[in-house]
């Protein structure tokens, strides 16, 4: 099952990743993962939230431009090759990354957890999983 991901549009001068996590934070939004990539004029933050519809709001109200996508989230051993071995049965499943990102928490001590976001989600979820590989859901990260 596909999560949603919340990618926000920052201007790149000081302050700005600050005041959109005060904003969230003011409205009870807990942060579940965060990337941040950047060029010399503007940054993307791609957040996971544990209440994705008051992010958007919040954002939102706050002059910020948000936009929600799904991703797919699996988790990975903690271990040499963990990523690789997912990397190739995505391979195998010729399902196309656009980017991904990691992050440590959640249920599981002895993983990792990567979200992808790939070209056509429901199709490469449907590809993925008839080869063993089930996503996590957003309740991992509870």
């Amino acid at each position: 099952m596909s999560i949603k991901q919340i990618s926000v549009f920052l201007e790149n001068k000081p302050g700005t990743l600050m005041e959109m996590t005060s904003l969230l934070a003011e409205k009870n939004v807990d942060l579940r993962a965060l990337s941040l990539a950047e060029t010399k004029d503007f940054g993307i933050a791609r957040l996971i939230t544990d209440d994705d519809s008051a992010a958007m709001e919040v954002l939102k109200e706050g002059g910020f431009v948000a936009k929600l996508t799904s991703v797919l989230a699996f988790a990975v051993p903690d271990e040499p090759g963990g990523l690789l071995k997912l990397l190739q049965r995505i391979g195998e499943a010729q399902v196309n990354i656009e980017y991904m990102y990691s992050f440590l928490g959640g249920r599981e001590e002895d993983h990792a957890y990567m979200i992808f976001r790939v070209a056509h989600t429901a199709e490469a979820e449907e590809k993925l999983k008839s080869l063993g590989l089930e996503p996590i859901t957003s309740e991992t990260f509870e």
